[in-house]
């Protein structure tokens, strides 16, 4: 693992770090001396590690600006203190005096404070040259190296939670039967949506569907056979969307697709197409069962004023799935494309155009002819 340090202090300073830390491959190391640089490379790429030089310009500044991102409280500030005046003045004073300025330090952001000179001949460390000092460590050097374990174990927990938070995030997010994303990631992946597609004035369209009777395939074969059909059902489903669109279970039989960068009309064939996909290839259950299915479609496009959870874009689709089983089942119900956007939300029933029937199909037949063309 690579951790980096962000060195705030000038190119002499930086010179002056022991060959432990500028002569490694364990560690990636940047110099800036300038607050708002150093602020603005935080911000896009936080580091593991901050070195900051105490007599370089702003450098309580920057402690304390870093003291106040609650969101990088995990970055571990060093401050290193090299200020002539002050290691002079050392000298002259009594414990409680370095103590306070220890507390300050620490009041101010920083994690760490370390006198970085020479008490007995009141140097600091960038006065001396490079070579005196890298044969044999000092004092102060020894304690940097002691305080830079402790940001790399700090660091190293740090990364460990978040792969473990990203594995329980994954967990969360997924529906554990079909491997689909489950209604949760559905609460927090359609508001992300709906914003980039409002940023990006680009369509967003939804789809609903449901599979036709499931009931009766639980009650006809058992909850096990009902399982399989769904994660076969929605291994269909994944694979054959397009490279932009998530599927979601939404509850039970019932599932959300949604699709970005996409019109009502280029929705609608979507949902044909799936409908099309599910009808014509039975489910293999085993070698002695296959089952047929049908689903009932619902789809609606995102309004100017849709709401930013997509309450309202949900509850049209919905609507819509609601006609498609009303009318018969095995169909797909949207809202007429030849319509304005902004009045699609108060179409009626009679408005809604482009369904299709297919007919009444067995849902629980036995595969006995063609083999499936597409996977699941």
């Amino acid at each position: 693992m690579n951790i980096s340090i962000l060195v705030f202090g000038n190119e002499e300073f930086l010179a002056t770090l022991p060959t432990q830390v500028k002569d490694t491959d364990a560690f990636s190391l940047e110099a800036i001396n300038n607050l708002g640089m150093a602020v603005s490379r935080i911000q896009q790429e936080p580091p593991d590690i901050i070195l900051v030089q105490s007599s370089q310009n702003e450098s309580m500044q920057l402690c304390s600006w870093l003291k106040e991102q609650t969101k990088l409280s995990w970055i571990y500030c060093i401050l290193l203190e090299d200020s002539l005046e002050l290691i002079a003045e050392r000298s002259h004073q009594s414990w409680e005096w370095e103590l306070e300025m220890t507390s300050r330090a620490l009041r101010l952001g920083a994690d760490a404070y370390i006198w970085y000179g020479n008490i007995q001949d009141s140097e600091s460390i960038r006065q001396r040259k490079t070579d005196s000092f890298e044969a044999q460590l000092n004092p102060s050097h020894r304690l940097l190296l002691s305080q830079l374990n402790v940001a790399l174990r700090k660091a190293h927990k740090y990364r460990d939670l978040m792969q473990t938070n990203d594995l329980l995030s994954t967990i969360a997010l997924a529906d554990s039967l079909t491997e689909l994303n489950n209604r949760r990631a559905l609460q927090w992946d359609l508001p992300r949506q709906i914003k980039k597609a409002r940023e990006d004035c680009s369509p967003l369209s939804l789809i609903i569907l449901d599979v036709d009777y499931f009931k009766k395939v639980n009650d006809n074969y058992g909850h096990l056979v009902g399982d399989r059909l769904l994660k076969l059902l929605s291994s269909r489903i994944r694979h054959n969307l397009r490279i932009q669109d998530t599927a979601f279970r939404y509850g039970g039989e019932e599932f959300v697709v949604i699709l970005s960068d996409t019109t009502l009309e280029e929705a609608d064939s979507v949902a044909h197409r799936l409908n099309s996909i599910i009808r014509e290839n039975p489910f293999v259950i085993d070698s002695t069962l296959s089952i047929d299915v049908t689903i009932s479609l619902g789809t609606s496009c995102l309004l100017a004023d849709d709401d930013e959870q997509g309450l309202s874009l949900l509850n049209r689709a919905d609507t819509f799935l609601l006609q498609a089983k009303s009318k018969g089942r095995n169909r797909v119900v949207s809202c007429d494309k030849n319509v304005g956007d902004s009045q699609i939300a108060t179409l009626s029933q009679n408005n809604c155009l482009n369904e299709v029937n297919y007919g009444n199909l067995s849902n629980s037949t036995i595969l006995q002819s063609s083999p499936i063309k597409i996977a699941g």
